[in-house]
């Protein structure tokens, strides 16, 4: 049993989508819960940073195929 988050489930997007469709939902969300437009708020900005790494391992094609291992 895996603890891992689903960094799909993060986005919001399918295990399907493209690069562009991963980008543009990690864009959305990170308006969404940037601590600029959310100060204060300790969860947006534990949301933020969650949103972040998903992107960050989702953007590049090499860690996306590890991480869909």
């Amino acid at each position: 049993m895996s603890t891992q988050t689903d960094y799909y489930e993060l986005l919001e997007c399918e295990r399907t989508a493209d690069a562009g469709t991963i980008k543009s939902s990690y864009r959305k969300l990170a308006m969404k819960y940037h601590p600029d437009k959310n100060a204060g708020c300790k969860d947006s900005e534990a949301q933020f940073k969650a949103v972040s790494e998903a992107y960050e391992c989702l953007k590049d094609p090499q860690k996306r195929a590890a991480y869909d291992r």
